[in-house]
């Protein structure tokens, strides 16, 4: 059985097969740092392609919780759906052949797709893209890591500013055929303390689109609503509370937020 466009596939539908279909394990996604497994999943003669990752698989961290990744994978799934904007492709939490943990639907990419964010030559940033960061490669050529000034990409980095993600990579973005743009890999996301790590720094300090302080004030609403109840399932209440308050803290300055200056602001490898 071939698997199926993942464009053609409605949200409800996609939850279904997530939350019910039989999975098959094809493989481990070797570069990731947690045991990550590409699987088929199939339900009622409908089969895609997913990501699981098993709880027992998380490597331990010195300052998130052990157990807690998968769960935090769901509950940026969850933002990003009350956000409107598409960002995290769906995501549930269910038992798995290696026991409990996070199902994520695969997001195929067309073989040649235009990246917005990478290193490019330090004097040839290319027009509309934001130069972020500057480095040297091996021989002392100068690039600079950057991205493109794209509302897509300024969406992800406000969804990030207010999950408090710590681990936006260049390649944590992916491209789908349908022209949008989806965010993966939230494992280190809604701690208390300010861990923002992106390569998405551009728009640092500029105000906030109209549609993003829109979309803030009606996810804060949620967050003190049926959302912070949905996502105390995985996170804790002290967790959602600091979420709804860095929602605050956007809608009060009414711009992108500056890098930490007591962690480092960029994730590495950046890309």
């Amino acid at each position: 059985m071939t698997a199926e466009p993942t464009s053609v596939l409605a949200e409800a539908d996609a939850l279904e097969l997530l939350g019910r279909g039989r999975i098959e394990i094809e493989g481990r996604l070797v570069d990731a740092s947690n045991t990550t497994l590409r699987a088929e999943i199939s339900l009622d003669g409908l089969t895609r392609r997913c990501v699981y990752k098993p709880v027992r698989g998380e490597r331990p961290l010195w300052d998130f919780p052990d157990g807690t990744l998968a769960g935090r994978e769901v509950s940026a799934y969850l933002v990003s759906r009350a956000t409107g904007w598409d960002l995290v492709p769906p995501t549930v939490l269910r038992d798995g052949p290696l026991g409990p943990g996070a199902l994520q639907l695969w997001i195929d990419e067309p073989e040649e797709v235009p990246a917005l964010i990478g290193f490019v030559p330090a004097y040839d940033v290319p027009p509309g893209w934001i130069p972020v960061a500057a480095a040297r490669d091996d021989d002392g050529d100068a690039f600079a890591l950057a991205h493109a000034d794209d509302p897509r990409l300024a969406r992800l980095a406000l969804f990030d500013a207010v999950i408090n993600n710590a681990d936006r990579k260049g390649g944590h973005v992916l491209y789908p055929a349908t022209g949008g743009l989806h965010g993966v890999d939230h494992g280190v996301s809604f701690h208390v303390e300010n861990k923002l790590r992106t390569v998405l720094w551009g728009w640092t300090g500029r105000p906030l689109p109209g549609e993003g302080t829109a979309v803030l004030t009606r996810l804060g609403e949620q967050l003190t609503g049926p959302l912070g109840a949905a996502l105390e399932e995985h996170l804790t209440v002290t967790e959602v509370q600091h979420a709804a308050l860095r929602v605050k803290r956007l809608l009060r300055a009414e711009r992108f937020p500056q890098p930490p200056t007591d962690w480092p602001a960029i994730p590495w490898p950046p890309i």
